[in-house]
């Protein structure tokens, strides 16, 4: 483990600041499947989601309502997250989630 804690702590951190924390455990993890999965889950969702946010909330109106959406989405997603990645699940967000199966092995190797 890269910090000496449980993988299912590390797993739950990775989502504590969202993309920041993902992006900082997958360079700190090298070797838990577990952990960069999860980090690299929340650095994609999370920074995703952050970009599109910018973008969507500078149309007047129905863009500031798609954004308090979009940020509802975001608070959802990141207590379960650290829910599941504290109970041990390595649980996939939907289109996210197969995102980051696909490349959190390869991140940095």
């Amino acid at each position: 483990m890269a910090l000496g804690l449980d993988r299912n702590i590390e797993g739950a951190l990775s989502y504590l600041l969202f993309w920041i924390s993902g992006l900082i455990f997958l360079l700190l993890e090298k070797e838990d499947d577990f952990v960069r999965f999860h980090a690299m889950q929340s650095f994609i969702t999370f920074l995703s989601l952050s970009i599109i946010n910018i973008i969507i909330s500078k149309i007047p109106i129905i863009g500031w309502i798609i954004s308090a959406l979009i940020n509802i989405a975001i608070i959802i997603l990141w207590i379960v997250g650290m829910f599941k990645a504290y109970n041990g699940e390595k649980y996939k967000f939907p289109i996210f989630g197969d995102i980051a199966e696909k490349y959190y092995r390869e991140f940095l190797r």
